[in-house]
């Protein structure tokens, strides 16, 4: 039977990345299935070449080798579609300027937000405490119809915001969109009544002295009966729990790329150099 292994965020570590590519095909002692949480372009030095990579090996193998759409993916996306202007911090101008530039994004806009795969669930950062598995891959395929339609620049104008911070079935239109992008993108740290917090983004935890949680130890989170594996949080580093996988261990940061197979529970890593100054990110 083919093994599946799950990679965390890439963010254009090419080098890297064809190491651990390297490593999995000498684990698995022939094909198997690669699945990428997302975040694949940004803040490394070779988002062109990673992208390349994964869209070159997805396209000729389609469904053996997937990528989630992570936050900087979709931020990709809306600098390229001009709803959004570049920042001085991204590093995926050459991607912009690549001949096959329109290729390679509408490869990117039509990956998933959230995917099944041997009883897993795998978001890029993670799933709202009310949303069951099922309900979170419909919600996650509203935004993925919209990306791959022909109102898809629009949407990401759109996109940006922190709010609303909680989900309501109710919401409709863009305010609905953009919540569901927030959890499934952008979410680490909630409130006791699973409103999301955007403003602490380098901590592996709460602050002393508030009341916030991982949004995966929220008392009654409906996923807890299937294994979330997720990326994002370079912080937090690899988490390895019954139920929760977590695979950013901060390669741009200096510290590892990992993969882990879903068979099996083996790990797999490579070291990084520190691209991106360490700024109190975990080594992991």
């Amino acid at each position: 039977m083919m093994k599946t292994y799950v990679i965390g965020d890439l963010q254009g570590c090419a080098n890297e990345a064809e190491r651990l590519l390297d490593k999995i095909d000498a684990h698995a002692g022939g094909a198997a299935r690669i699945l990428l949480v997302g975040d694949l372009v940004n803040r490394g030095p070779q988002s062109l070449a990673a992208l390349r990579r994964i869209a070159a090996l997805s396209k000729a193998d389609p469904g053996r080798v997937e990528a989630l759409l992570g936050n900087h993916d979709l931020h990709l996306l809306a600098v390229a579609s001009g709803a959004q202007a570049l920042s001085p911090s991204d590093t995926f101008d050459q991607i912009l300027a690549a001949p096959e530039r329109d290729e390679l994004i509408d490869w990117l806009r039509h990956r998933p937000l959230a995917l099944r795969a041997n009883g897993h669930l795998l978001v890029h950062a993670g799933v709202l405490p009310e949303w069951s598995a099922e309900q979170a891959m419909a919600l996650a395929g509203e935004v993925e119809s919209v990306l791959r339609g022909p109102g898809w620049t629009d949407f990401l104008a759109g996109m940006y915001g922190n709010e609303p911070n909680s989900w309501d079935a109710a919401l409709t239109g863009p305010a609905r969109l953009r919540c569901i992008v927030n959890a499934l993108t952008r979410m680490r740290l909630c409130f006791p009544d699973g409103s999301m917090d955007f403003k602490e983004k380098e901590s592996a935890g709460a602050p002393p002295g508030s009341n916030l949680v991982p949004w995966f130890d929220l008392p009654g989170r409906r996923t807890q009966d299937v294994t979330v594996v997720f990326g994002h949080w370079s912080a937090l580093g690899l988490v390895l729990r019954p139920n929760l996988i977590g695979l950013d261990s901060g390669c741009v940061w200096g510290g590892k790329l990992s993969a882990v197979c879903l068979e099996d529970r083996s790990l797999l890593q490579v070291g990084c150099p520190e691209y991106r100054p360490h700024a109190g990110k975990q080594k992991k």
